[in-house]
Protein backbone atom coordinates (compact mmCIF):
# COMPACT_ATOMS: atom_id res chain seq x y z
CA UNK A 1 0.00 0.00 0.00
CA UNK A 2 1.13 3.50 -0.84
CA UNK A 3 -0.08 5.65 2.04
CA UNK A 4 1.55 8.78 0.61
CA UNK A 5 -0.98 8.72 -2.24
CA UNK A 6 -3.81 8.35 0.24
CA UNK A 7 -2.58 11.21 2.42
CA UNK A 8 -1.93 13.44 -0.60
CA UNK A 9 -5.41 12.81 -1.98
CA UNK A 10 -7.07 13.50 1.37
CA UNK A 11 -5.04 16.71 1.84
CA UNK A 12 -5.97 17.91 -1.65
CA UNK A 13 -9.64 17.18 -0.95
CA UNK A 14 -9.53 19.09 2.35
CA UNK A 15 -7.80 22.08 0.74
CA UNK A 16 -10.34 22.09 -2.09
CA UNK A 17 -13.18 21.91 0.43
CA UNK A 18 -11.76 24.83 2.41
CA UNK A 19 -11.30 26.83 -0.79
CA UNK A 20 -14.90 26.21 -1.79
CA UNK A 21 -16.10 27.24 1.66
CA UNK A 22 -14.16 30.49 1.30
CA UNK A 23 -15.45 31.14 -2.23
CA UNK A 24 -19.13 30.62 -1.42
CA UNK A 25 -18.90 33.06 1.50
CA UNK A 26 -17.48 35.89 -0.61
CA UNK A 27 -19.78 38.88 -1.09
CA UNK A 28 -19.06 39.75 -4.70
CA UNK A 29 -20.86 42.67 -6.32
CA UNK A 30 -19.41 42.14 -9.78
CA UNK A 31 -21.82 39.90 -11.70
CA UNK A 32 -19.15 38.38 -13.94
CA UNK A 33 -16.97 37.40 -10.99
CA UNK A 34 -20.02 35.97 -9.23
CA UNK A 35 -20.86 33.78 -12.19
CA UNK A 36 -17.22 32.66 -12.43
CA UNK A 37 -17.31 31.60 -8.79
CA UNK A 38 -20.54 29.70 -9.44
CA UNK A 39 -18.68 27.72 -12.11
CA UNK A 40 -15.42 27.27 -10.19
CA UNK A 41 -17.04 25.87 -7.03
CA UNK A 42 -18.69 22.76 -8.57
CA UNK A 43 -15.71 22.25 -10.91
CA UNK A 44 -13.24 22.29 -8.02
CA UNK A 45 -15.49 20.02 -5.98
CA UNK A 46 -15.71 17.52 -8.84
CA UNK A 47 -11.95 17.54 -9.41
CA UNK A 48 -11.33 16.98 -5.69
CA UNK A 49 -13.66 13.96 -5.70
CA UNK A 50 -11.77 12.47 -8.68
CA UNK A 51 -8.40 13.09 -7.02
CA UNK A 52 -9.62 11.51 -3.76
CA UNK A 53 -11.02 8.55 -5.70
CA UNK A 54 -7.75 8.07 -7.60
CA UNK A 55 -5.57 8.38 -4.51
CA UNK A 56 -7.61 6.00 -2.36
CA UNK A 57 -7.96 3.33 -5.04
CA UNK A 58 -4.29 3.35 -6.02
CA UNK A 59 -2.94 3.95 -2.52
CA UNK A 60 -4.97 1.12 -0.96
CA UNK A 61 -4.43 -1.23 -3.94
CA UNK A 62 -8.13 -1.72 -4.56
CA UNK A 63 -8.80 -4.28 -7.29
CA UNK A 64 -9.87 -2.65 -10.60
CA UNK A 65 -12.68 -5.20 -10.77
CA UNK A 66 -14.18 -3.73 -7.61
CA UNK A 67 -13.48 -0.07 -8.41
CA UNK A 68 -11.20 1.15 -11.20
CA UNK A 69 -9.44 4.51 -10.76
CA UNK A 70 -10.61 7.48 -12.85
CA UNK A 71 -7.42 7.37 -14.92
CA UNK A 72 -8.21 3.83 -16.05
CA UNK A 73 -11.79 4.83 -16.93
CA UNK A 74 -10.52 7.82 -18.94
CA UNK A 75 -8.04 5.61 -20.79
CA UNK A 76 -10.85 3.22 -21.65
CA UNK A 77 -12.97 6.10 -22.95
CA UNK A 78 -10.17 7.16 -25.28
CA UNK A 79 -9.65 3.61 -26.58
CA UNK A 80 -13.36 2.73 -26.94
CA UNK A 81 -14.61 5.96 -28.48
CA UNK A 82 -16.32 4.26 -31.45
CA UNK A 83 -18.16 1.79 -29.20
CA UNK A 84 -19.28 4.49 -26.79
CA UNK A 85 -20.47 6.71 -29.64
CA UNK A 86 -22.52 3.90 -31.19
CA UNK A 87 -24.09 3.11 -27.81
CA UNK A 88 -24.79 6.82 -27.23
CA UNK A 89 -26.55 7.12 -30.59
CA UNK A 90 -28.69 4.04 -29.96
CA UNK A 91 -29.71 4.90 -26.40
CA UNK A 92 -29.75 8.68 -26.18
CA UNK A 93 -30.34 10.03 -29.68
CA UNK A 94 -32.97 7.43 -30.57
CA UNK A 95 -34.62 6.11 -27.42
CA UNK A 96 -34.25 8.98 -24.96
CA UNK A 97 -34.88 12.01 -27.16
CA UNK A 98 -37.73 10.46 -29.16
CA UNK A 99 -39.41 9.02 -26.06
CA UNK A 100 -38.90 12.27 -24.15
CA UNK A 101 -40.53 14.30 -26.95
CA UNK A 102 -43.50 11.94 -27.29
CA UNK A 103 -44.01 11.45 -23.55
CA UNK A 104 -43.76 15.12 -22.57
CA UNK A 105 -45.70 16.33 -25.62
CA UNK A 106 -48.58 13.91 -25.13
CA UNK A 107 -48.63 14.57 -21.38
CA UNK A 108 -48.91 18.31 -22.03
CA UNK A 109 -51.75 17.93 -24.55
CA UNK A 110 -53.68 15.54 -22.31
CA UNK A 111 -53.26 17.99 -19.42
CA UNK A 112 -55.01 20.65 -21.50
CA UNK A 113 -57.83 18.18 -22.15
CA UNK A 114 -58.00 17.28 -18.46
CA UNK A 115 -58.23 20.96 -17.58
CA UNK A 116 -61.27 21.26 -19.86
CA UNK A 117 -63.02 18.14 -18.57
CA UNK A 118 -64.00 17.59 -14.90
CA UNK A 119 -64.62 13.93 -15.75
CA UNK A 120 -61.00 13.45 -16.84
CA UNK A 121 -59.80 15.26 -13.72
CA UNK A 122 -61.54 12.72 -11.53
CA UNK A 123 -61.06 9.68 -13.74
CA UNK A 124 -57.66 10.00 -15.45
CA UNK A 125 -55.46 11.54 -12.76
CA UNK A 126 -55.95 8.69 -10.22
CA UNK A 127 -55.11 6.20 -12.98
CA UNK A 128 -52.05 8.31 -13.80
CA UNK A 129 -50.85 8.10 -10.21
CA UNK A 130 -51.32 4.34 -10.33
CA UNK A 131 -49.44 3.89 -13.60
CA UNK A 132 -46.58 6.16 -12.52
CA UNK A 133 -46.00 3.84 -9.54
CA UNK A 134 -45.51 0.78 -11.77
CA UNK A 135 -41.93 -0.60 -11.53
CA UNK A 136 -39.89 -0.16 -14.70
CA UNK A 137 -38.55 -3.72 -14.41
CA UNK A 138 -42.11 -4.91 -14.87
CA UNK A 139 -43.04 -2.55 -17.69
CA UNK A 140 -39.88 -2.94 -19.78
CA UNK A 141 -40.22 -6.67 -20.63
CA UNK A 142 -43.84 -6.13 -21.69
CA UNK A 143 -42.87 -3.26 -23.99
CA UNK A 144 -40.13 -5.40 -25.53
CA UNK A 145 -42.70 -8.12 -26.24
CA UNK A 146 -45.09 -5.59 -27.80
CA UNK A 147 -42.71 -3.44 -29.85
CA UNK A 148 -39.73 -5.70 -30.50
CA UNK A 149 -36.09 -5.63 -29.47
CA UNK A 150 -35.04 -2.46 -31.28
CA UNK A 151 -35.30 1.14 -30.08
CA UNK A 152 -39.13 1.53 -30.48
CA UNK A 153 -39.68 -0.61 -27.37
CA UNK A 154 -37.28 1.61 -25.41
CA UNK A 155 -39.16 4.67 -26.67
CA UNK A 156 -42.37 3.13 -25.35
CA UNK A 157 -40.82 2.66 -21.91
CA UNK A 158 -39.59 6.26 -21.88
CA UNK A 159 -43.05 7.50 -22.91
CA UNK A 160 -44.65 5.61 -20.03
CA UNK A 161 -42.13 7.05 -17.56
CA UNK A 162 -42.35 10.67 -18.76
CA UNK A 163 -46.04 11.00 -19.62
CA UNK A 164 -47.54 11.21 -16.14
CA UNK A 165 -44.98 13.53 -14.48
CA UNK A 166 -45.68 16.00 -17.27
CA UNK A 167 -49.44 15.47 -16.98
CA UNK A 168 -49.57 15.98 -13.21
CA UNK A 169 -47.24 18.98 -13.17
CA UNK A 170 -49.02 20.72 -16.04
CA UNK A 171 -52.43 20.24 -14.44
CA UNK A 172 -51.10 21.66 -11.18
CA UNK A 173 -49.49 24.56 -13.05
CA UNK A 174 -52.71 25.43 -14.87
CA UNK A 175 -54.37 25.83 -11.47
CA UNK A 176 -51.62 28.15 -10.21
CA UNK A 177 -53.16 31.38 -11.52
CA UNK A 178 -54.94 33.27 -8.75
CA UNK A 179 -58.69 33.95 -8.71
CA UNK A 180 -58.05 37.69 -8.98
CA UNK A 181 -56.06 37.19 -12.18
CA UNK A 182 -58.80 35.01 -13.65
CA UNK A 183 -61.45 37.57 -12.71
CA UNK A 184 -59.41 40.25 -14.47
CA UNK A 185 -59.40 38.17 -17.67
CA UNK A 186 -63.18 37.78 -17.39
CA UNK A 187 -63.63 41.55 -17.10
CA UNK A 188 -61.78 41.84 -20.40
CA UNK A 189 -64.18 39.23 -21.88
CA UNK A 190 -61.29 36.84 -22.46
CA UNK A 191 -62.24 33.44 -23.84
CA UNK A 192 -60.93 30.16 -22.45
CA UNK A 193 -58.13 29.99 -25.02
CA UNK A 194 -57.18 33.64 -24.60
CA UNK A 195 -56.99 33.15 -20.84
CA UNK A 196 -55.02 29.94 -21.34
CA UNK A 197 -52.31 31.47 -23.53
CA UNK A 198 -52.16 34.91 -21.90
CA UNK A 199 -52.39 33.92 -18.23
CA UNK A 200 -52.55 30.26 -17.28
CA UNK A 201 -49.77 28.78 -19.43
CA UNK A 202 -47.26 31.47 -18.38
CA UNK A 203 -48.22 30.81 -14.76
CA UNK A 204 -47.77 27.07 -15.37
CA UNK A 205 -44.36 27.47 -17.05
CA UNK A 206 -42.31 26.77 -13.86
CA UNK A 207 -44.34 23.59 -13.27
CA UNK A 208 -43.87 22.47 -16.89
CA UNK A 209 -40.13 23.03 -16.79
CA UNK A 210 -39.96 21.21 -13.48
CA UNK A 211 -41.54 18.19 -15.20
CA UNK A 212 -39.13 18.51 -18.13
CA UNK A 213 -36.14 18.47 -15.78
CA UNK A 214 -37.47 15.47 -13.89
CA UNK A 215 -38.19 13.64 -17.12
CA UNK A 216 -34.71 14.36 -18.52
CA UNK A 217 -33.28 11.97 -15.94
CA UNK A 218 -36.18 9.52 -15.93
CA UNK A 219 -35.95 9.12 -19.70
CA UNK A 220 -32.28 8.15 -19.60
CA UNK A 221 -32.76 5.75 -16.70
CA UNK A 222 -35.78 4.16 -18.39
CA UNK A 223 -34.01 3.66 -21.72
CA UNK A 224 -30.91 2.10 -20.14
CA UNK A 225 -32.89 -0.25 -17.88
CA UNK A 226 -35.18 -1.24 -20.77
CA UNK A 227 -32.13 -2.35 -22.77
CA UNK A 228 -31.39 -4.94 -20.09
CA UNK A 229 -34.45 -6.91 -21.25
CA UNK A 230 -33.69 -7.17 -24.95
CA UNK A 231 -31.94 -5.01 -27.50
CA UNK A 232 -29.71 -5.24 -30.57
CA UNK A 233 -26.00 -5.64 -29.85
CA UNK A 234 -25.62 -1.93 -29.22
CA UNK A 235 -26.76 0.51 -26.53
CA UNK A 236 -25.64 1.67 -23.11
CA UNK A 237 -27.82 -0.76 -21.18
CA UNK A 238 -26.78 -3.67 -23.39
CA UNK A 239 -23.10 -2.78 -23.00
CA UNK A 240 -23.32 -2.44 -19.23
CA UNK A 241 -25.11 -5.76 -18.73
CA UNK A 242 -22.79 -7.58 -21.16
CA UNK A 243 -19.46 -6.19 -19.97
CA UNK A 244 -20.27 -6.79 -16.30
CA UNK A 245 -20.52 -10.50 -17.14
CA UNK A 246 -17.14 -10.28 -18.92
CA UNK A 247 -15.54 -8.45 -15.97
CA UNK A 248 -14.69 -5.47 -18.19
CA UNK A 249 -15.55 -3.10 -15.36
CA UNK A 250 -13.58 -0.20 -16.83
CA UNK A 251 -15.83 -0.21 -19.92
CA UNK A 252 -18.90 -0.37 -17.68
CA UNK A 253 -17.71 2.71 -15.81
CA UNK A 254 -16.93 4.40 -19.13
CA UNK A 255 -20.55 3.84 -20.20
CA UNK A 256 -21.74 5.18 -16.84
CA UNK A 257 -19.57 8.27 -17.27
CA UNK A 258 -20.93 8.93 -20.76
CA UNK A 259 -24.50 8.45 -19.54
CA UNK A 260 -23.93 10.79 -16.59
CA UNK A 261 -22.39 13.42 -18.85
CA UNK A 262 -25.24 13.16 -21.36
CA UNK A 263 -27.90 13.33 -18.64
CA UNK A 264 -26.25 16.30 -16.94
CA UNK A 265 -25.90 18.18 -20.22
CA UNK A 266 -29.53 17.48 -21.12
CA UNK A 267 -30.71 18.67 -17.70
CA UNK A 268 -28.53 21.76 -17.88
CA UNK A 269 -29.83 22.66 -21.33
CA UNK A 270 -33.43 22.49 -20.09
CA UNK A 271 -32.52 24.57 -17.03
CA UNK A 272 -30.87 27.17 -19.27
CA UNK A 273 -33.96 27.37 -21.48
CA UNK A 274 -36.09 27.69 -18.35
CA UNK A 275 -34.09 30.72 -17.19
CA UNK A 276 -34.57 32.37 -20.59
CA UNK A 277 -38.30 31.63 -20.82
CA UNK A 278 -39.32 32.25 -17.18
CA UNK A 279 -37.04 35.25 -16.56
CA UNK A 280 -40.00 37.01 -14.96
CA UNK A 281 -40.50 34.37 -12.23
CA UNK A 282 -39.33 35.31 -8.70
CA UNK A 283 -37.16 32.18 -8.42
CA UNK A 284 -35.23 33.21 -11.54
CA UNK A 285 -35.07 36.91 -10.70
CA UNK A 286 -33.71 36.03 -7.27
Amino acid sequence: MNYSLVVGAVVFWLVAWATNEWLVRLNVENRTIGRSIDLVVPLLFGVSILVLWEGLVRGLNVSPILLPPPSMIWARILVSGSILWADFQQTFLKSVLVGFAFGCGSGFLVAIAVDRSPFLQRGLLPIGNFVSALPIVGVAPIMVMWFGFDWPSKVAVVVVMTFFPMLVNTVSGLAAASSMQKDLMRTYAGSYWQTLFALRLPAAAPFIFNALKINSTLALIGAIVAEFFGTPIVGMGFRISTEVGRMNVDLVWAEIAVAALAGTTFYGLIALIERKVTFWHPSVRG
